[in-house]
């Protein structure tokens, strides 16, 4: 008898979040706000990344709950739930044993991921008795999408382009983020550049300040059948203005959520991208030295010039009695920030995680090294 036969029945279904988005679009901020509002919801997330170091799942363990509301485990390898990824399902299985104390499960699929693989996986014999997708959202940083960053292109970009595209197709609500500074004419291009990209996505939330309202992530019912769906958007103006509209109004209309159907990127298409398109690649940098943020800042940035690098993160050590320090990377926007997670805890050793097409570790290096005087490797 299967473990998923041994589980009670009796309850309905958890409801599953899936959320997608490139790389530093800031999906791990956009979930950290999520967790501190969640209200009484209890959470499970589950983090997937593209890299040997958790940093999502630390940051996100800063607002962990002592009394067990907040439940977060770290999937290591950036593609869960496909191939032979033999960590996905006991991982949910175990949760779904814990169903008398789960109100809701977020799944942060990595940048470099398909959400397809996981939604269909949540349809499989194994889990389905247990969960229900509740919506899949895709997180955007919409100046990148402004600055024709996902345009198709060559090498990197043609890549990049594809990965997300793929990603909004697979999407239920499009949540553009880092919006703070852009006015009502930018917002609608974004809206218009999603549009064409993927016209079947069902809404367009703003993130201002990288905080979506908890009520337009969690609790949509988007693919339960016969459920009654929430029909609401953000309009492309004032913060916080918010409005309800038919499910049939022009331009925010989408595909019926009784299944998915209507999605068709399943996981041949997932195995497939990442079967034909080896090139990504993440790499961990190391040093012992203490570092100063801003000359940091400029090597991180310069290499991020100098190499195809599209995401840099992890954490930093400046000193004995001075607080670690979190780097967080976007292509060349580099931010150097004091960490804000456990008081008073500072790394033993400073660890960056890069991650881009066909980068050179060994030059990603000697720039770290030459720029901060320090010894990376």
């Amino acid at each position: 008898m299967s473990s998923s036969q041994n589980l009670p029945p009796a309850l309905p279904p958890i409801p599953v979040t899936v959320v997608t988005g490139f790389l530093g679009t800031g999906k791990t901020t956009l979930l950290r706000g999520l967790v501190r509002r969640r209200q009484a919801r209890r959470l499970a997330l589950l983090i997937n990344e593209f890299g040997e170091v958790a940093i999502d799942g630390a940051l996100l363990r800063a607002d962990e709950d002592a009394q067990g509301q907040v439940q977060i485990q770290d999937l290591s390898h950036g593609l869960i739930a496909y191939g032979d990824d033999a960590q996905f399902v006991p991982a949910m299985l175990a949760l779904a044993a814990r169903r008398a104390q789960i109100d809701h499960v977020l799944i942060e699929t990595s940048g470099l991921a398909l959400p397809s693989a996981v939604m269909e996986v949540l349809q499989s014999e194994q889990l389905a008795p247990h969960f229900v997708l509740d919506a899949t959202l895709a997180v955007v940083d919409t100046p990148l999408l402004l600055e024709g960053a996902f345009d198709a292109g060559v090498d990197a970009l043609a890549a990049t382009a594809l990965l997300f595209r793929q990603q909004l197709e697979c999407a239920d609500v499009v949540v553009l983020n880092k919006i703070d500074g852009l006015q009502e004419p930018e917002l609608l291009q974004a809206e218009q550049r999603v549009r064409a990209l993927a016209p079947n996505v069902r809404f367009l939330e703003l993130a201002y300040d990288a905080r979506l309202d908890i009520r337009l992530a969690l609790g949509l019912r988007l693919h339960q059948a016969g459920a009654a769906v929430h029909h609401h958007y953000t309009p492309m103006g004032m913060p916080g203005e918010r409005a309800t509209v038919a499910a049939d109004q022009g331009r925010f209309n989408g595909h019926a959520h009784s299944g998915l159907g209507a999605h068709s990127h399943g996981l041949a298409t997932h195995k497939h991208f990442h079967e034909q398109d080896p090139g990504w690649l993440s790499f961990t940098l190391r040093s012992d030295a203490p570092q100063d943020g801003e000359r940091l800042r400029e090597a991180v940035a310069a290499a991020s010039q100098a190499e195809p690098i599209l995401r840099a993160k992890g954490f930093v050590q400046a000193g004995a009695d001075a607080p670690a320090l979190l780097v967080q990377g976007v292509r060349a926007r580099v931010a150097v920030v004091n960490d804000d997670g456990e008081p008073g805890k500072t790394p033993a050793r400073s660890e960056l995680v890069f991650i881009g097409y066909h980068p050179s570790r060994t030059r990603v290096a000697q720039l770290l090294c030459e720029m901060t005087g320090t010894e990376w490797k």
